[in-house]
């Protein structure tokens, strides 16, 4: 053994490949690295900034546009999943934690349930929605690097 490896502790070691194994395995999450990690941050955009992309690019523009017609399901699943539970936890427990927990329960299913519901209502399986996202995100990249 050389020095270094005798001077690093069994749990450093341990670490070491324990990182070495889980890099191997999620590999493919560099490829998001342009997303999670960009070189210069976005600036705040809002829903005017959306509609101009929508306008703009004739294919990948109704397809975002009904993804967020479609998040609008899923924030009304969470909101009356959320209410309901922690109603009825309330009524019948009058428990300050279990009502706090239904709370969160019921947001998470319902909303769960709201975006399943808008999956079929507006047919996402036939959209490619995450390219729509990409390139929504390429476009705003550009955009900001046309005003500089």
């Amino acid at each position: 053994m050389t020095e270094t490896q005798e001077s690093r502790s069994f749990l450093r070691q341990y670490w070491e490949g324990y990182k070495e194994f889980w890099a191997e395995r999620f590999a493919f999450l560099d490829s998001y690295s342009r997303f999670l990690h960009p070189e210069k941050p976005l600036p705040h955009w809002d829903s005017s900034v959306v509609e101009e992309f929508i306008a703009s690019d004739p294919i990948h523009g109704p397809a975002l546009k009904t993804a967020r017609e479609a998040a609008k399901f899923g924030v009304v699943g969470a909101v009356v999943g959320a209410v309901s539970t922690t109603g009825y936890a309330w009524r019948w427990s009058r428990s300050p934690h279990g009502t706090a927990l239904s709370l969160a329960f019921g947001a998470v299913v319902g909303g769960t349930f709201g975006l399943e519901i808008a999956n079929h209502w507006y047919q996402l399986y036939r959209l490619d929605t995450m390219s729509s996202q990409v390139k929504f995100y390429e476009w705003l990249q550009n955009r900001v690097g046309e005003k500089d």
